[in-house]
């Protein structure tokens, strides 16, 4: 059901009432009150109540009357600062496509080079159905042919992803929160405990018959793909998925760490994403109310929601307007972004540094063992 008319439905279950009817602008006769400008603040402010308790919504405007002052400027220039002060000790970063885009690996919504632009030629009922379980377990072979472009060839991080180990190495990294498969954070050096892949990930792959689950590594799956076949188990013949999240299928156990680390983020970061696939892209709204938030995106993304502004809530990020006081996009090419925040933090040398050395083993990579946790 959309939110909008799971609200309206529980605005209306909310301001009903059995014996009275309450007189006054924007009611009726009959036993039913109707939202308006006539309803009192008392019901507003339930409604608001209900909403935060049931969805999970955030703070309302009416919990932020005053604007803190949280960044000296809302542009990049205010975020370092806010870095810099030293009050910044929990960051939590969200990324999409869009870090991985200079490696090499498409996204799914551009219109000429996205990966769904390029499904026409697989005859599939809409092209989300490619990533739908269901589909999957009857049609293996369109995911496969595609897959080609999801998996890199060389698998070098871009400097969106040494950024991030940056950011790590600096001990300030709390969590990185990644909606890509590819597993280029791996690659890069971030430690296996400080990422959450929500979407899974093409690093392990296993069986899908349940009474098998037989775990395959990704140079087995790489070599199957590049061959252009559908790959089958060695012990029971079905077919072996990439463990990437599909439609359909429960997100992975460690995207419950949301619970614990967003209430204590002190900066949200937020790389390369439309922010349209939920429950990820509401996100943004989990970090506390004072919390500032900063995109590096080609264009503005998770702005606010109009129905939401309108009930009270703060819902999405607010880039325009006077009652903006965290919210920061800086727009264009995310590792130009990157490149820019590095310098403007005095990280410049160390960030080229990063991505002169290059990759580390894998070992290291899964263990973490030159970075700091």
């Amino acid at each position: 059901m959309a939110l909008k008319e799971l609200i309206k439905q529980a605005i209306y279950s909310n301001l009903t009432t059995k014996d009275k009817t309450v007189k006054g602008k924007g009611c009726t006769n009959d036993n039913h009150q109707r939202l308006s400008a006539g309803v009192e603040d008392k019901e507003m402010d339930n409604l608001r109540k209900w909403f935060s308790d049931k969805l999970a919504l955030g703070l309302g405007n009416k919990d932020l009357m005053e604007k803190p002052k949280v960044l000296r400027t809302l542009d990049l220039d205010g975020i370092v600062d806010y870095i810099k002060s030293g009050n910044v000790q929990n960051i939590i970063t969200m990324a999409g496509a869009g870090i991985s885009t200079s490696a090499g690996i498409p996204d799914f919504r551009s219109p000429t080079s996205g990966l769904y632009s390029k499904l026409c030629g697989f005859d599939l009922p809409y092209p989300e159905a490619i990533f739908e379980i269901e589909y999957f377990r009857k049609h293996p072979e369109p995911f496969f042919a595609m897959a080609k472009e999801l998996y890199p060839k060389t698998f070098e991080p871009t400097p969106c992803h040494y950024f991030l180990r940056l950011l790590n190495k600096k001990g300030l990294l709390l969590r990185h929160y990644t909606q890509n498969v590819d597993a280029l954070e791996r690659v890069a050096g971030i430690p296996a405990e400080k990422l959450v892949e929500a979407h899974g990930t093409l690093h392990t792959s296993r069986c899908i018959n349940p009474e098998c689950r037989k775990e395959y590594d990704r140079k087995w799956m790489t070599e199957k793909i590049l061959s252009d076949v559908v790959p089958r188990c060695e012990q029971c013949k079905a077919v072996v998925k990439p463990d990437a999240v599909f439609f359909g299928e429960p997100l992975p156990e460690r995207f419950r760490l949301v619970e614990e680390d967003f209430p204590n983020c002190d900066l949200l970061i937020i790389l390369g994403t439309s922010l349209v696939v939920q429950p990820f892209a509401s996100l943004v709204d989990r970090v506390p109310p004072r919390c500032p938030r900063l995109l590096i995106n080609f264009e503005e993304a998770g702005n606010e929601d109009p129905v939401m502004v309108v009930l009270g809530f703060s819902c999405g990020l607010q880039f325009h307007g006077a009652d903006n006081f965290r919210d920061v996009a800086w727009l264009g090419d995310c590792d130009e972004g990157c490149f820019l925040f590095a310098e403007k933090l005095g990280w410049k040398d160390e960030l080229n540094s990063l991505i002169e050395n290059g990759c580390e083993s894998e070992d290291s990579v899964e263990t973490g063992a030159t970075e700091s946790t």
